[in-house]
């Protein structure tokens, strides 16, 4: 995409991040959360070094990418979930694909072996860029939990690192 970029988020994107990550939760296709948390709670939830935005010619946010450990335990310490959220605006002109790359490359470069990922099996937008990025389905989680009073699947996905051995 012209003139976009990704760079490391910095805590003064937080207000557009939480907003694009709103603006996903509203979809009801992103997650069984149904408000973005504030700024703290995000950014103590998330690893520092593996956070991302992709941003417009104005330095606008189009969308961001994030992991969270999976365990504490130290034998899980290579293993991450991840988020990407796109704008509205920005859906469809491969921002999601540029913010997973950055994305893999960051966690490749730190010995992360495993990122992975829970999704609604109806975000076929979100299956599809991932399948993309060389993650597998490990296999389906029925009726894992219930959002707006619905029991919902969620398709848990994975990417071993082919480099971090």
């Amino acid at each position: 995409m012209a003139g976009s970029r990704i760079r490391a988020m910095a805590a003064d994107d937080a207000a557009e991040v939480l907003g694009i990550y709103q603006a996903g939760l509203d979809t009801g296709l992103a997650s069984f959360e149904t408000t973005a948390p504030a700024w703290a709670a995000f950014d103590a939830g998330r690893l520092p070094q593996h956070r991302w935005v992709a941003t417009d010619d104005d330095g606008a946010v189009l969308g961001w990418a994030a992991v969270s450990p999976v365990s504490a335990r130290p034998v899980y310490a290579g293993v991450v979930e991840h988020s990407v959220y796109v704008s509205p605006a920005a859906r469809g002109r491969r921002v999601g694909t540029r913010l997973l790359d950055a994305l893999i490359s960051s966690t490749e470069a730190a010995g992360i072996w495993t990122v992975q990922a829970g999704i609604f099996p109806e975000n076929s937008a979100s299956l599809a860029l991932h399948a993309r990025a060389g993650f597998r389905t490990v296999g389906t989680r029925q009726r894992i939990g219930r959002r707006d009073g619905r029991w919902r699947d969620v398709v848990l996905l994975e990417r071993r690192s082919p480099v971090v051995d």
